[in-house]
């Protein structure tokens, strides 16, 4: 039975995903003494600490998702002699506004992130501040914390320091165009021709995060492709769904949060401070990692090996461009998922596998996640010389909640995707697709189409048919509210 969908707008996407933060024990609203304590924030973070250096001169840039409005982080480069290039990162200054305990600070503790689906983002922290008063926009003075690294030509980072500063963003920039500028497919956006010295400025940055690349790639840093559809809406009307590419802009913050985090972590360490640790612990389901690669005839380590791992899925990508996606996701499942840990002063650090760093923290979106607001505290409680913002038990009762809500996060806005992608599929019942098996148990067969980033069940499916196998499969039902979408093999 097929329901009526053409009923169904933006709305009902926002209702089922607010549902759905309740169900999974995240709250969707702000309550009375959050708004009140916002009423009565009116001016961005002020503090007269001598030690506060003025950077608002530097060619500072934000560079995010074209709709991104929280601006958690600055970049800018400098060149050094003898090929060397400093960066420097800065990371908004949350704290300065949103005190440890206050009402506001405890909403977001809860959720302990920002839940973004498209029909409606659920912000940490009230839209006022994380918008507008605790995020870096552009023309605007504000307090950051500033992470400065050097990269040699290996692409190593060395010499770090930890400081807090003002800086002024010059220019707020776009991932995609950016890329695609990167790439000479189109002019300079013009954020950025009307900056002097700005286009130089990216180029270095880009060069610099490409050089890091090459080097985490080499020791073992896992190139995976995750499969996030995203509906594209036109006012109340949801209109297509897009896959989101991987491409240079992206990269080029991806590797400067990825050096940050670890500086942040070292530097917390070198202080004698515990830290939350990001860590994605050697993979426990090895040995079915190492039998899925027998599969695709390549042989991998008995023990766990990062590197080789690394090659593995690089010649993968390489050969089979169209499967990789699903490949990514088996790994990803097998890898499980990241945890948070506090990690004490000079103990071993477990590290994160996925991305072959041994010391790593979040601590560069603290607009967007509440584990990088507890390291700025962390990291300011040591610039500061008082004592830690956060005592050792404090520490380990949030890696757990912090844990614990992201994966309820995750899950929210899987739910989500699923009821959109019905909803997009809603007005194609009985149109037939190419399709690929992405996923098999005992009682069912999944697959997902090419024609659009969309995977469903195929309801009727043959009891031989393999992952990674390309079929012809008919829609015959969806259902937006449950975000079921039904397939039968055809021909």
């Amino acid at each position: 039975m097929t329901f009526n969908h053409h009923h169904y707008s933006r709305k009902d996407i926002a209702r089922i995903a607010t549902h759905a933060m309740v169900e999974r024990g995240l709250e969707p609203e702000f309550s009375p003494a959050v708004m009140q304590q916002v009423d009565k924030i009116n001016a961005p973070g002020h503090d007269l600490d001598p030690n506060i250096f003025d950077l608002t001169e530097l060619l500072w840039c934000s560079l995010d998702n074209d709709d991104s409005k929280d601006l958690d982080q600055l970049t800018v480069a400098e060149e050094l002699k003898n090929g060397l290039i400093k960066i420097f990162v800065a990371i908004a200054d949350v704290d300065a506004v949103v005190k440890k305990d206050t009402p506001i600070d405890q909403h977001a503790k809860m959720n302990a992130a920002s839940i973004y689906t498209s029909a409606r983002i659920f912000p940490m922290l009230p839209e006022k501040l994380s918008t507008n008063l605790t995020s870096l926009n552009p023309d605007e003075d504000r307090l950051a914390i500033v992470v400065e690294m050097v990269i040699d030509n290996e692409g190593f980072v060395t010499s770090p320091h930890v400081y807090r500063a003002k800086v002024r963003n010059k220019a707020q920039l776009a991932y995609d165009a950016i890329s695609d500028w990167i790439d000479g497919k189109i002019p300079p956006p013009e954020a950025l021709a009307k900056v002097k010295g700005m286009a130089e400025q990216l180029q270095i940055q880009d060069k610099t995060a490409q050089i890091i690349r090459k080097r985490r790639r080499a020791q073992g840093s896992l190139e995976l492709e995750i499969f996030e559809p995203k509906a594209i809406f036109e006012g109340e009307k949801v209109v297509g769904i897009v896959q989101q590419v991987q491409n240079r802009g992206r990269q080029l913050i991806e590797e400067f949060m990825i050096a940050t985090n670890e500086c942040t972590a070292k530097f917390l360490a070198a202080q004698g401070h515990s830290s939350l640790r990001r860590v994605v612990r050697s993979p426990e389901k090895w040995l079915r990692i190492v039998e899925l690669a027998k599969r695709y005839g390549e042989s991998l380590p008995s023990q766990p090996n990062s590197k080789a791992l690394s090659i593995f899925l690089a010649r993968q990508h390489q050969s089979d461009p169209i499967r990789f996606p699903d490949l990514s996701l088996v790994v990803v499942k097998l890898m499980g998922s990241g945890e948070y840990v506090v990690e004490r002063p000079n103990a071993e650090p477990v590290g994160h596998f996925g991305l072959a760093v041994r010391d790593y923290t979040h601590s560069t979106a603290p607009n967007r996640r509440y584990p990088d607001l507890i390291t700025l505290r962390m990291i300011k409680s040591a610039l500061q010389q008082k004592k830690p913002a956060y005592s050792n038990d404090e520490l380990e009762l949030l890696a757990d909640h912090c844990s614990n809500q992201e994966d309820a996060a995750r899950k929210v806005e899987r739910r989500v995707r699923k009821s959109e992608a019905a909803l997009v599929l809603s007005s194609h019942i009985n149109q037939t697709f190419d399709a690929i098996v992405t996923g098999k148990s005992i009682t069912a067969t999944w697959v997902r189409i090419f024609d659009m980033p969309v995977e469903g069940l195929l309801s009727d499916g043959m009891p031989d048919l393999e992952v990674g196998r390309k079929l012809r499969v008919k829609l015959v039902s969806t259902n937006v509210e449950k975000g079921f979408i039904d397939f039968v093999q055809v021909g």
